[in-house]
């Protein structure tokens, strides 16, 4: 997951007991429309992106939480984190955490006041996801646009000499 888009991410297995997250696991939880996210393979040389979606390409949702706090100059700064957990078979190939994605039929309990449905932090059907690699450029935002999405032949790549 990248965190520079302005989250970061909260492991299920502490999500309700970590002081960072706790409250706002408790009752401050949100839905982070995504087209899809990035998972990093480490290599032999380099760090190799892949892009993960779903097989329809449609916008889906990932397990958020939110925190407010004030900043010293006095300007209010929301935040978030995006739950994670252990990979489904198809992500395990590359890493081995991804983003909790949710179920359409979940959102409102994800949103309701259910104080640990941490039940719902389950890796998501591997069959309904695609993945792909994509070029490294990805690593860099001012470099990102939808070129970086391409799909790029692993198979030409060279080792660096």
């Amino acid at each position: 997951m990248n965190e520079s888009a302005g989250g970061s991410l909260a492991p299920r297995e502490d999500i309700a007991s970590n002081e960072l997250f706790q409250d706002a696991y408790r009752s401050r939880r949100c839905l982070v429309p995504v087209s899809g996210f990035f998972e990093w393979q480490d290599g032999i040389y380099k760090k190799q992106p892949y892009a993960v979606a779903v097989k329809d390409r449609s916008t889906f949702a990932l397990a958020g939480i939110w925190e407010e706090w004030r900043h010293p100059a006095g300007i209010d700064i929301r935040s978030f984190a995006v739950g994670t957990c252990q990979s489904n078979e198809m992500i395990s190939a590359v890493h081995n955490r991804m983003p909790v994605v949710l179920r359409p039929e979940d959102y409102d309990r994800w949103l309701s006041p259910d104080p640990d449905p941490r039940g719902m932090m389950r890796p998501f059907d591997a069959k309904a996801m695609t993945m792909w690699p994509i070029a490294r450029r990805v690593s860099t935002a001012r470099r990102i646009g939808p070129e970086a999405l391409r799909r790029v032949d692993l198979s030409t790549r060279r080792a660096p000499q």
